[in-house]
């Protein structure tokens, strides 16, 4: 396909050269992210008729006033497992597919978690400061706490969650809350709360949705204790970050080792100042052979909608 033979496609977040490339083979792509509000108005004004694809990140999602302005659009395809930034209902409701890239990127946020819940209780990150900063020399670091032996508790035991269940098994007993029970050999608990209440170390790995909307709340950290320690790779939504950079500064938990945040790339000052914590970027996929997969998986779909079929992963309607 040649110049306007090719459908129009809106790109609402940068990605790899490669991957841009890949979809600028098969689509005109409209920057959409280098435009501001005005330029914005005016170019939907007159091309939004013609936007049949979304390519987007699920830092991003797809805005409903920007879905409901795209009357031709088919498909939204998204770069990452998170879909909370896209209302579902009206997608099924205006016939328009959503996909994301699941089971590519498990093992990297699984790796990522396993990482943080070291990080965190060894405290890594400030034993590198001890070393850079010179002050080895004048004096040991405070003790860290042990790794081995703590309870587990995984929030949300869905394919990434299940993936760091099982690494977590070669550190100490595991257990996990969910909608419902599964057919596991961890101990299950049907609310937060209550797992917190059994976990020296709580891991969030659930889906970010309505239902899980600050779902760890200040009655689940102080459930996890002034001994307990959260991490999240999940979504910053799940976590009521206000109530956490309380329990941070106050003392409720021991600390907290977090990847996504509720405002990003904003994260709270006090959550930064803290000696408690350890923050990363969002770059639990952050690898370059997972980026690679993800973005083979974007385009997959992206074929499988350009040649009439079903996208591989799109998600069920609601």
């Amino acid at each position: 396909m040649e110049g306007d033979q090719k459908p129009l496609a809106l790109q609402l977040c940068p990605f790899s050269p490669a991957m841009e490339a890949e979809i600028g083979a098969r689509f005109v792509i409209e920057r959409w992210f280098e435009r501001n509000e005005g330029e914005q108005a005016d170019w939907l004004a007159e091309n939004g008729a013609r936007v049949r694809a979304v390519v987007t990140g699920g830092h991003i999602g797809c805005p409903s006033p920007l879905m409901e302005a795209l009357p031709e659009l088919a498909i939204i395809a998204i770069n990452g497992v998170g879909f909370d930034k896209v209302d579902l209902t009206l997608a099924s409701a205006r016939g328009v597919a959503v996909t994301t890239t699941p089971g590519v990127l498990t093992d990297d946020v699984a790796d990522l978690a396993i990482g943080l819940v070291v990080a965190l209780l060894r405290r890594i990150p400030a034993a590198d400061v001890h070393v850079r900063k010179g002050l080895w020399p004048k004096g040991d670091m405070a003790l860290a706490r042990k790794v081995s032996g703590k309870r587990f508790g995984v929030l949300g035991l869905g394919q990434i969650g299940m993936a760091i269940a099982r690494r977590l098994e070669a550190f100490g007993p595991v257990a996990y809350c969910d909608a419902a029970p599964k057919s596991v050999d961890y101990a299950y608990h049907a609310d937060p709360a209550a797992l917190a209440a059994a976990s020296d170390v709580l891991v969030v790995a659930c889906a970010a949705t309505p239902a899980t909307q600050g779902l760890v709340d200040a009655g689940v950290l102080e459930a996890l204790g002034a001994d307990g320690y959260l991490v999240n790779v999940a979504r910053g939504s799940v976590i009521d970050e206000r109530a956490l950079t309380r329990a941070v500064e106050e003392g409720v938990i021991a600390g907290a080792a977090l990847d996504v945040f509720a405002r990003e790339p904003h994260v709270p000052d006090a959550l930064i100042a803290s000696e408690r914590t350890v923050l990363t970027p969002h770059v639990a996929s952050g690898t370059v052979e997972t980026r690679q997969a993800m973005a083979d998986l974007v385009v997959a779909n992206l074929d499988d909608f350009l040649a009439g079929s079903a996208p591989r992963t799109a998600l069920p309607r609601p």
